[in-house]
């Protein structure tokens, strides 16, 4: 765990995987989070998602990084909590192409969801 006197490991912003952030949300707030539980961040969850919708409709540029970053470290907080690894997660379902038709570049119609 990280404290005033270990801070946690930077990062360069241009560089942070999902592993690496996933890592970083852990030791900043682990302790919080598993008190919060699942459902309890899953709702700061969707009021990101709200405030992302918000700023897609007209919000500046920056306002809408700002809330892209807030969702993903909020999804990558409730994948903690679940010990869920989101990039083994991600390679896993995308790592090989498209669930649906397995190519890179999706051929799958456009009605369904691959």
């Amino acid at each position: 765990m990280s404290s005033p006197e270990n801070p946690p490991e930077q990062t360069n912003s241009d560089d942070v995987g999902f592993r690496q952030l996933q890592k970083l949300i852990r030791e900043m707030y682990y302790e919080k989070d598993e008190t919060r539980g699942i459902e309890g961040t899953f709702m700061w969850l969707m009021e990101e998602v709200g405030e992302l919708s918000s700023a897609l409709r007209g919000g500046t540029h920056q306002e809408r990084k700002e809330e892209f970053a807030d969702v993903i470290a909020w999804l990558a907080t409730i994948a903690n909590v679940a010990g869920i690894d989101l990039a083994e997660a991600l390679n896993e379902k995308y790592g090989s192409g498209c669930p649906g038709c397995g190519k890179f570049a999706c051929t799958c119609d456009d009605a369904e969801k691959p």
